[in-house]
């Protein structure tokens, strides 16, 4: 007769349904790539904290490291969608879980090509000009240089 095992755990953990394999679908459907972030061409790791209440839905995300350009309030919005089954504990007890995730944004590459397709701003070039000269021991070590719209670096061997 075997005698029967007691849980390890005395408290047991939210578990997403359909495990990582399913929240990292959900994620890859969910989520949309900002249009801010892709004109500026930012790639980049959001690093979420999320609480879940003790009915297993996703009340509260803190961003811990984010990207800008709008993927910050992009991952705390697709975060918000989780769902997780919490196993019944004892007493009934109403506890709050803490999680933390990474959620990566990497630029899509049908929109790398729209984007290297339109036409690209004008830049403007900076001149930059140098003088050398050999130094004589006669010479004296200060000069006075003139002023003018670009720059002008003089080196002295």
């Amino acid at each position: 007769m075997q005698k029967e095992r007691k849980d390890k755990h005395f408290i047991k953990k939210p578990i997403f349904p359909g495990g990582l394999k399913a929240m990292r679908e959900l994620i890859r459907e969910e989520l949309k790539y900002p249009s801010d972030a892709l004109e500026s061409k930012i790639e980049g790791t959001v690093y979420l904290r999320y609480n879940i209440d003790y009915k297993g839905t996703v009340f509260s995300s803190k961003i811990l490291r984010g990207v800008g350009y709008g993927c910050d309030e992009e991952a705390q919005r697709v975060v918000s969608k989780f769902k997780f089954e919490v196993p019944k504990g004892p007493r009934k007890l109403k506890l709050k879980f803490h999680k933390t995730i990474k959620i990566h944004f990497r630029l899509p590459k049908e929109a790398l090509k729209k984007i290297s397709d339109s036409p690209q701003p004008k830049q403007t070039t900076t001149q930059l000009s140098y003088t050398i000269k050999l130094s004589d021991k006669k010479e004296k070590k200060s000069e006075v240089i003139k002023k003018s719209k670009g720059y002008t670096y003089t080196i002295k061997f």
